[in-house]
């Protein structure tokens, strides 16, 4: 396994950040989902050694997070989602300090530097100040940091922040290539749910501090709930109560489609019935595939 953790609890003073929180991931890329403050930074910063739980147990790649951080950082690569460069110094020598940092002999941690700079396509622009790097290029130079001492494992956290469609597209096409080519295991943190949909056959999902589902991504998309797409025409209110008191939830989009989740034993008729007492029209009823976006909205519960 690349990371298993056993009951990992975390507060910050009196906001407990996790709850008991028991993982494990092989091999692939895996998607790490939920919401703003569900603990996500806080458990990457665990598996790097940057905190100490405060309670429970974990391994990543065969290395303690308690006692063995350091050679966990030597493996592990990590693009932060925030800035993490040095003012004043060009790409080249950023990534090689980088790679030194993480154990690398100088010369060994240039040559790499070079290497890895034009893997990411910034080989023209490696002498230049990072200071005058696009949004899109600091996102390369922070995956190019993050691989320069061939990890084992890949930690990415937002890689996709701040870029526009087509530089989005590109560090996707880079992150799946580093996780299918180069056989690098990728744990992928973000709130964009179709770049998960699109790298990983595996999702984490975690909600307040606690892990809400885990499994392929496939398999999780058939269970608990079955999803119907509906057009209608009347007052959604009573039809909506009586169907949500049957354990139903409902969301209507703006062009007036309505999703209906249901219960895995929930008999589709009784949707029927309930729009003829409330003189409700269905004029289109479809069962839908389900997506990893309506996958995450059931499981954190978000409207």
């Amino acid at each position: 396994m690349s990371i298993e953790l056993q009951n990992i609890h975390f507060s910050y003073g009196r906001v407990k950040a996790l709850n008991g929180v028991s993982l494990s991931i092989g091999e692939g890329a895996t998607g790490l989902l939920g919401p703003n403050g569900a603990g996500k930074s806080t458990l990457l910063k665990i598996m790097l050694g940057f905190l100490t739980p405060s309670e429970g147990q974990g391994k990543v790649l065969g290395y303690d997070v308690r006692t063995e951080q350091k050679s966990i950082r030597r493996l592990v690569g990590y693009m932060p989602e925030d800035e993490c460069f040095i003012p004043g110094m060009d790409a080249v020598t950023f990534t090689a300090l980088m790679g030194e940092l993480s154990g690398m002999p100088r010369q060994e941690a240039m040559k790499r530097a070079h290497e890895v700079l034009f893997y990411v396509g910034l080989g023209e622009s490696r002498y230049r100040l990072v200071d005058t790097y696009s949004a899109g290029m600091k996102q390369r130079l922070k995956l190019a940091q993050a691989l320069v001492h061939d990890p084992k494992l890949l930690f990415l956290d937002e890689p996709t922040s701040n870029l526009d469609p087509t530089g989005r597209q590109e560090i996707l096409e880079l992150i799946g290539e580093v996780a299918s080519v180069r056989d690098i295991r990728v744990l992928l943190s973000s709130n964009i749910l179709a770049d998960v949909e699109l790298i990983c056959d595996r999702v984490v999902i975690i909600n307040h501090g606690e892990i809400a589902a885990v499994g392929r991504i496939e398999d999780l998309q058939m269970i608990n709930y079955q999803l119907y797409e509906l057009k209608i025409k009347g007052e959604l209110d009573g039809f909506r109560q009586e169907l949500e008191a049957a354990g139903c939830r409902l969301e209507e989009t703006e062009d007036r489609l309505v999703k209906i989740y249901t219960p895995p034993d929930f008999d589709h008729k009784k949707i029927f019935m309930s729009a003829a007492r409330n003189r409700v029209q269905v004029r289109q009823f479809i069962r839908s595939r389900t997506s990893l976006e309506d996958l995450f909205a059931r499981v954190v519960g978000v409207d």
